[in-house]
């Protein structure tokens, strides 16, 4: 049993069902389901996520999404000061986008297991708190 993060672009593909994208992440969830794996996410990355269907007027799905983020089967993290100091951390030691370390720090603050994203500039990175960072093909045990 893991505790898996998944960045922004994982929830989109699966939610839009990305043609391409999408299937890969529902065997994903459906490994972790398998396993009981822990899924979560920071609220950041929630934001994110609402933002193109709020931005489309869709406010439907809109609100389906907001019933996901506040069900049980996720774990959010918030961005408080600890997170900012891991934040402050990440930006000053790796070459990565302020989003991503945001999402990098929310992780490593939970100290998760696998830090998912289909982000391959990030698989591979080591970042304290966090076990292993896998982008969207990494084989789950």
């Amino acid at each position: 049993m893991s505790l898996i993060y998944w960045d922004s672009m994982l929830f989109i593909y699966h939610f839009d069902g990305h043609p391409e994208f999408g299937p890969a992440v529902g065997r994903i969830m459906e490994r972790m389901e398998t396993r009981g794996d822990t899924l979560c996410t920071g609220t950041f990355a929630a934001a994110e996520v609402m933002a193109g269907p709020r931005r489309a007027g869709a406010f439907d799905i809109l609100e389906r999404y907001k019933q996901f983020f506040r069900s049980p089967d996720i774990r959010l993290i918030d961005f408080r000061l600890p997170t900012a100091e891991r934040f402050a951390e990440i930006r000053g030691r790796l070459s990565v986008s302020p989003p991503d370390a945001i999402h990098l720090a929310c992780a490593a603050e939970a100290g998760v297991d696998l830090f998912l994203t289909h982000d391959r500039r990030l698989a591979g990175k080591v970042v304290p708190g966090i076990d292993f960072i896998g982008d969207l093909f990494t084989p789950l045990l």
